[in-house]
């Protein structure tokens, strides 16, 4: 076919030349299959190291960060609780870790704030009966009986000894309130990322991001998850501790299928879907049970404040021409 085309233009180069040429031709091919084939597994290992190198940089972040009621921890005071807790050997008790595992489930992951916790369980009663002694027996700024003073320094430092623990039981309860009702959202963003074809931790990923500005909590608690899933040992832990970190049946229900869809390789958008649309069933039969029980609470107002009005206006004409009556006879 070439000599036909040559014959008929005319062949600008010898025989010899054109053998030459495609020789070169085949030989430019040859050599750049073989770098094609050589540098680009190169360039995806430095991609997964790189990637590698990014979730560890994640992980020291997210374990260095501290977090009391969205303030910085001072150093000072950080390091006198560190000293008073090390001083009394506070961490060798049996309790720690079911302290450290409220603290998770109100947002404070950070053994900085385990420290503080417990400093603060032990310096607290003893300011508290202090405060107690000085306001009642030295100032003197109630006049109460010798057995009442006993009470009120008793029942001060009982106070300063249960207060850490009310406070992190109130912290947990409001953030297991808004975990619950970002969580039909979240669902619903993961079952579309998994329909998309997301792997699970780019998935979770995502969710983060988007539900970082309507339900922080909960996009706090995703993305931490999802760094887990990078660099935890097994995949399973990451999970678990999501679970206990959250405390919520409806995530133990999600866990629980996300850890049955990467043991059996079951579709995973398919049980998130009927989970979602559980969670969305669930949370409207809330809003109905409250509902239903307006009624039985508004009566104690309606008694106190609306019949009495109503009262004096239906019978208090009633009333007064009785009186007039009474007065002119």
């Amino acid at each position: 076919m070439f000599s036909a085309i040559f014959a008929a233009i005319g062949n600008p180069f010898g025989d010899g030349a054109f053998i030459s040429l495609l020789i070169g031709i085949a030989t430019f091919v040859t050599v750049f299959a073989v770098w094609y084939g050589l540098i680009e597994p190169r360039k995806m290992q430095g991609r997964l190291k790189s990637l590698k190198e990014r979730r560890e940089q994640m992980a020291k972040a997210q374990s260095k960060r501290v977090r009391v009621t969205g303030h910085p921890i001072h150093d000072k005071s950080l390091e006198a609780a560190q000293g008073l807790v090390e001083r009394f050997q506070l961490f060798q008790g049996a309790q720690t870790q079911m302290i450290a595992d409220s603290l998770a489930q109100a947002g404070w992951r950070s053994r900085d704030t385990l420290t503080l916790f417990l400093a603060a369980r032990l310096a607290m009663p003893i300011l508290f009966g202090m405060a107690a002694i000085i306001v009642v027996y030295i100032l003197q700024l109630f006049d109460i009986p010798s057995v009442g003073k006993v009470f009120a320094v008793v029942a001060s430092v009982a106070l300063g000894f249960y207060a850490p623990k009310i406070f992190v039981k109130n912290a947990v309860t409001k953030r297991r309130k808004l975990l619950q009702k970002g969580m039909p959202d979240g669902l619903d963003l993961l079952v579309i990322c998994a329909e998309a074809g997301l792997s699970l931790d780019a998935a979770m990923a995502r969710v983060s991001r988007e539900l970082k500005n309507p339900w922080p909590e909960l996009a706090d608690e995703v993305g931490h998850t999802s760094i887990e899933l990078g660099f935890l040992p097994e995949r399973r832990m990451a999970m678990e501790n999501l679970t206990k970190r959250v405390g919520l049946p409806h995530m133990r229900a999600l866990v629980n299928s996300l850890i049955q869809s990467e043991r059996y390789g079951t579709p995973l958008s398919q049980a998130l879907r009927v989970l979602a649309a559980e969670m969305r069933v669930n949370r409207l039969m809330i809003a109905e049970e409250k509902a239903a029980r307006l009624p039985a609470i508004m009566t104690v107002p309606m008694i106190l404040f609306i019949l009495p009005a109503l009262f004096v206006v239906l019978i208090g004409p009633a009333i007064l021409q009785v009186l007039d009556q009474l007065i002119n006879m």
